[in-house]
């Protein structure tokens, strides 16, 4: 229908999850690590699965009420259509905060300081942010921005939900989309348990 809110609003959700829930994961864990705490964690016979399922838990929960909060708003100021589809809806959008959060603790395995947390942060969304379809049409981008913006899980998570709110698509079209977020979260999670397992041997040796 050519309305600007239609296809802004519902991208204001990945774009907002991503900036959020990635950096306050990165930022917060590397903190940690500053302090020393990390080290006395680790230290501990925690395994590395369940220092993460520690850490990221509750940034669920802030991932759901800011996605309560953004689609009520959408509805109320911006009279986006919600067409349905809210079961795909719902695991499109807790694939996308787990592999957000995921991202979040890799980078945080990875930066020594809060400054770097948040530089290697902000390296992931800005190309999130202009190679996903959120400022610009896919579709008239270079094939180059493409292939890029195709490895991204914002792009995917973007087709996601506005084919769910606009038109109500169900789990069956949106197969094409859910395989990649499936793929980035075993990817990232994966290599952060990697990580996670040097920093604890790496912790455990030390305190030994």
């Amino acid at each position: 229908e050519a309305v600007t809110a239609y296809n802004i609003v519902p991208g204001l959700l990945g774009v907002i999850l991503s900036m959020t829930l990635v950096m306050m994961t990165a930022l917060s864990v590397t903190r940690e690590t500053e302090r020393g705490t990390m080290e006395s964690l680790l230290a501990t016979p925690a395994q590395p699965i369940e220092v993460m399922i520690g850490k990221l838990a509750p940034y669920v929960m802030v991932g759901l009420m800011q996605t309560t909060v953004i689609l009520v708003m959408a509805s109320i100021l911006f009279h986006v259509p919600m067409a349905g589809g809210w079961i795909a809806l719902g695991l499109g959008v807790l694939m996308f905060i787990t592999g957000s959060l995921a991202l979040g603790f890799l980078i945080s395995t990875v930066a020594r300081t809060q400054l770097q947390a948040m530089q290697m942060s902000f390296f992931y969304m800005l190309p999130s942010i202009l190679l996903s379809g959120f400022m610009f049409p896919f579709r008239g981008m270079p094939e180059w921005a493409q292939a890029i913006g195709n490895c991204l899980p914002l792009t995917h998570f973007l087709l996601l939900v506005r084919g769910i709110l606009l038109k109500g698509n169900g789990i069956e079209q949106l197969l094409p989309h859910v395989w990649p977020l499936f793929a980035f979260i075993a990817v990232v999670l994966g290599v952060a348990l990697f990580r996670g397992q040097m920093l604890t041997f790496g912790g455990r040796t030390a305190g030994r």
